[in-house]
């Protein structure tokens, strides 16, 4: 039998299956304050919480205020030790001294900055390496998606040569996915590889710099056990090479860069051995700081289903203070991210204003570390504070971008499972489209907390919006282009700027539905069958 609380009545449709949500959680519902919303925001956001970086002062405030409004709200914690905080450790690497020498038919010294860039290495302080080079195309090995560049090549204690890009068959999440440094240092070390050079596949492209350091995840044994780019200490490097090196050693070959280029988004591997060695010594140098997740808890009511669990996340941090942009410095992070730890504790709000418990229990967690490279939720992700293996789901917000009416979503992820059943319900009752991800060269998939779940074999996926708008021109993403280029990642993104507090209620009730259906249900959330992510 269906719980009083939400009763769904399925009806045969082209569209989609339709809930019927009970009165008690429309009541929950009307009483989600917009005023309380834009309270939230204002207060994360403030000048004073300094832009919320992770291990300082205002993350600390960050962590105190939602701590009571959870209190406050009835959740209990469910952080290490019965607190409400799950410590994250976090290490700043940076590169110290490099060098390296490219030996083809002779030796030459390469520039750092000019010919080559390293990233630093989280685990050795110091490392020394000379081995044979091999291009790896895309650097990408998905044998049953029926593309592996790794293919009949011998990378075994070679440093690999990858571009960045997919081939075009691949769907926007999976592209996002195999460009990922981590998916490519994992590919590249499960072949053998023991070092990885990133190379511009355009000639007008610039070589990056590498000298504002990575974070790094360190365990409580000491190693690095969350990185986007370190994965294990057999791949010893990880750096950047010229157009103008790069180049050469195609050539060299008797190859070129657009011929390869083309066969590989075409569908078709071009890797093939490179007629060199190259030399690598540098160092790394390290500072390391504590931050913390925040971890609540709403028991289910079923006395078994009850210890299984969906996850409610939003990242708590920012960027702190940085580069001045028209004479401020403080980073505040309003829609990126207080206002997805506003929709998190509005969630928190409707449990607390219904009597009628889901079958499996909820957790919100708020993470550290999403800025650095979805750090804290890489760390909950792999050693949760429950039992892994109990962790059924996770919706994630992130930015919502609540500066327009809400009329369509996208669901970052969701069509890679079952919850794509759930995200079609919870729309269809409040009259929202559902999309294909309008704006797929943004790889929004990998770019925040949902993909660490999804790593980790946990279904997983994140709302955005979508493209459709009041006047019939569909184009709201070309709005929020604009929006992007004024306020993303810049000091003016704080409650000064372009809100929509009724979009933001929306996005609060769609994200409850998702996980209210997906914990009342019986059966757990399924990858798809031979989906990509169905084996990690």
């Amino acid at each position: 039998m269906l719980p009083a609380a939400l009763l769904i009545c399925l009806v045969n449709t082209s569209i989609a299956q339709q809930i019927k949500v009970s009165s008690e959680i429309q009541r929950a519902f009307n009483k989600i304050d917009t005023a309380q919303i834009k309270a939230d925001i204002a207060y994360l956001a403030d000048d004073k919480l300094k832009g919320r970086g992770p291990g300082t002062e205002g993350f600390q405030m960050a962590i105190d205020y939602v701590t009571g409004r959870l209190k406050s709200l009835g959740v209990k914690p469910a952080g290490e030790n019965g607190a409400w905080l799950q410590e994250v450790k976090l290490r700043k690497a940076t590169t110290g001294t490099a060098t390296a020498a490219l030996t083809t038919n002779s030796t030459v010294e390469l520039k750092q900055g000019t010919d080559f860039n390293l990233l630093p290495n989280p685990s050795k302080p110091e490392v020394s390496l000379e081995a044979p080079i091999a291009f790896a195309g895309y650097g990408a090995s998905e044998p049953s998606l029926g593309y592996d560049d790794y293919a009949g090549l011998d990378v075994k204690g070679k440093v690999v040569l990858v571009v960045r890009g997919a081939p075009d068959k691949f769907s926007s999440s999976v592209m996002a996915h195999t460009m990922n440094p981590t998916t490519i240092l994992k590919a590249a070390a499960d072949h053998g590889a023991i070092g990885v050079m990133i190379c511009p596949s355009d000639s007008t492209s610039r070589l990056g710099n590498t000298r504002g350091g990575q974070y790094s995840v360190i365990g409580k044994d000491g190693s690095v056990v969350i990185s986007r780019t370190f994965y294990s200490d057999q791949v010893k490097v990880l750096g950047l090479l010229s157009y103008a090196v790069f180049n050469g050693l195609v050539n060299g070959a008797g190859n070129t860069i657009s011929g390869a280029v083309a066969q590989m988004k075409g569908g078709q591997p071009s890797s093939f051995p490179l007629n060199g060695t190259i030399k690598i010594n540098f160092t790394s140098v390290y500072k390391d700081i504590i931050s913390y997740n925040v971890a609540g808890k709403i028991e289910g009511s079923d006395p078994k289903l009850k210890n299984e669990y969906v996850v409610h996340s939003a990242h708590l941090d920012h960027l702190g203070i940085g580069r001045p942009v028209e004479g401020d410095s403080i980073y505040n992070g309003a829609h990126d991210n207080a206002s997805g730890v506003a929709s998190v504790l509005a969630i928190a709000g409707v449990y607390h204003n219904i009597k009628e418990r889901p079958k499996r229990s909820i957790l919100t967690v708020l993470l550290t570390g999403e800025e650095l490279g979805d750090l804290g939720s890489g760390y909950f992700a792999a050693h949760p504070t429950v039992p892994v293996k109990d962790i059924v789901a996770d919706v994630n917000t992130d930015m919502p971008t609540i500066i327009a009416p809400l009329l369509s979503v996208t669901a970052l992820g969701a069509e890679h499972s079952s919850l794509a059943k759930q995200v079609d319900q919870a729309a269809g009752y409040l009259g929202l489209g559902v999309e294909p991800d309008p704006e797929p060269r943004q790889v929004r998939f990998v770019r925040s907390d949902q993909y660490s779940f999804v790593v980790n074999g946990i279904p997983a996926l994140h709302i955005k919006y979508g493209a459709k708008t009041a006047d019939g021109k569909n184009n709201l993403n070309d709005y929020v282009a604009k929006w992007r280029a004024k306020y993303y990642h810049k000091p003016q993104d704080d409650i000064n700027g372009i809100f929509n507090f009724t979009a933001g209620k929306i996005y609060a009730e769609l994200n409850f539905l998702i996980g209210y259906l997906v914990a009342n249900d019986t059966a757990r959330p399924t990858w798809n069958s031979g989906d990509i992510f169905a084996t990690k």
